[in-house]
């Protein structure tokens, strides 16, 4: 079976959670250090999957299941590079934990290697650093009939029975193009919390796996990569200026949106026609509405969604970390407010699964959370899941905690399943 090791992002037990709930039987092996995870999966997977997950930077998969050492790495290189085109190819080494005299004669052995064979060639990175994932694309790292960038990990805790792991990596996250939808959008509000595009895909990701009964993708045995999951028609009631469904349409799934504010709703419907545009997504292959409606009244929809993904307000803008006072107030203010989402859901959107988010603050010495939302979703009959392996990122929350160490204010991801389903 195919292995892999993914290079997680900065939120590393939500990254692991992704993984869990998008990976066609998903098989966890290892983590090295909470930044890469080494996992199993029947199919292959290959820069079109990783472009739909958020928490994922790298992707690489083993090149040999025979025990090897680090004097063999040349050899692999050459055998990965044999489908190479004519002329200078280019090469990149990836490691963890080793040192960087080891990395730096490596390296001078891998072009030593090429040049007997012939082949001229560029290294990418350092002994200090690998490449950044940007230059992975830019340098046709990823392209096999270009490069190659061999990934090198060591396995177990002793020195003695350590293992040498040596991967090749097949893609990386499109650094360029969560820009382009972040900040090249034509509205964006900074006013107001801005989401991430990684998070939005994330959240899709968490919420496909809720309206697949919490199971993961299921292994087609005719097929040997990755399929293209099945499109889901996702409600988001918070959209503001779309970064949530901008993400369902880049990913084929049809788009509900609504907000309280007008401008919001403008905004939305500027941004979603425009990435229609820069992505040629007709209108005929995923359908979009957008419409101003106060998330805490009834909906009245012609069609059930199969889920909701949603994050609506973290509250004001912070500059410098809160006051216990402010802190409370603001916990006040917007637990109504969840509360009274939750329970419009479960009456008016019944057995539908919600993927939110809630804020929370990071006072002096200690975490304000909203207590309140987490009552009402119970009394509601929703029940708080996670997915297969993930531990919660406190004890007595069934939830994934995502900040920033820079920041005052965090979200807290949260997955409620209805007890009665649709």
């Amino acid at each position: 079976m195919p292995s892999y090791a993914a290079f997680l992002g900065h939120q590393p037990r939500i990254s692991l959670a992704e993984l869990s709930a998008t990976v066609p039987g998903f098989v966890f092996r290892s983590v090295l250090k909470d930044s890469i995870v080494l996992f199993e999966s029947p199919v292959e997977l290959e820069s079109a999957f990783l472009d739909s997950l958020g928490g994922i930077v790298i992707l690489a998969r083993r090149v040999t299941d025979q025990a090897v050492t680090i004097a063999e790495v040349p050899a692999i290189l050459l055998s990965e590079l044999k489908d190479a085109k004519r002329g200078k190819v280019v090469f990149a080494l990836r490691t963890f934990l080793m040192p960087k005299q080891t990395i730096h004669s490596l390296y001078r052995q891998c072009k030593e290697s090429l040049r007997k064979q012939g082949r001229p060639c560029r290294y990418v990175g350092s002994e200090r650093e690998p490449a950044a994932a940007v230059l992975l694309r830019d340098a046709g790292l990823l392209d096999p009939k270009r490069g190659c960038e061999l990934v090198l990990l060591y396995e177990g805790d002793e020195e003695e029975s350590r293992t040498l792991w040596v991967g090749r990596t097949v893609a990386a996250q499109d650094v360029n193009a969560y820009v382009k939808r972040d900040i090249g959008k034509p509205v964006r509000d900074t006013t107001v919390g801005l989401l991430p595009p990684k998070l939005a895909q994330i959240l899709l990701n968490l919420g496909g796996w809720l309206a697949r009964n919490c199971q993961t993708p299921v292994p087609d045995p005719t097929q040997k990569k990755a399929k293209k999951p099945e499109p889901l028609t996702v409600f988001d009631p918070f959209c503001g200026t779309g970064v949530i469904p901008m993400e369902c349409l880049m990913r084929g799934w049809n788009v509900l949106a609504s907000d309280i504010a007008q401008k919001a709703v403008n905004g939305c419907e500027k941004n979603l026609e425009w990435l229609r545009k820069e992505m040629k997504i007709p209108k005929k292959d995923t359908d979009s509405l957008v419409w101003k409606q106060d998330a805490t009244k009834p909906f009245t929809l012609k069609k059930l969604p199969d889920l909701v993904v949603t994050e609506s307000t973290l509250g004001p803008a912070l500059e410098d970390r809160p006051s216990q006072k402010s802190a409370a107030k603001m916990k006040t203010e917007l637990e109504k407010l969840e509360a009274a989402f939750v329970e419009n859901c479960a009456k008016t959107l019944p057995g539908i699964p919600l993927a939110v988010t809630w804020p929370f603050w990071k006072i002096k010495n200690e975490t304000v959370f909203l207590d309140r939302a987490w009552e009402a979703a119970q009394s509601s009959g929703y029940m708080a899941t996670l997915p297969p392996g993930i531990t919660p990122s406190r004890e007595e929350r069934l939830s994934l905690l995502y900040r920033r160490p820079d920041q005052f204010v965090g979200r807290e991801i949260v997955l409620l399943i209805p007890k009665k389903r649709k």
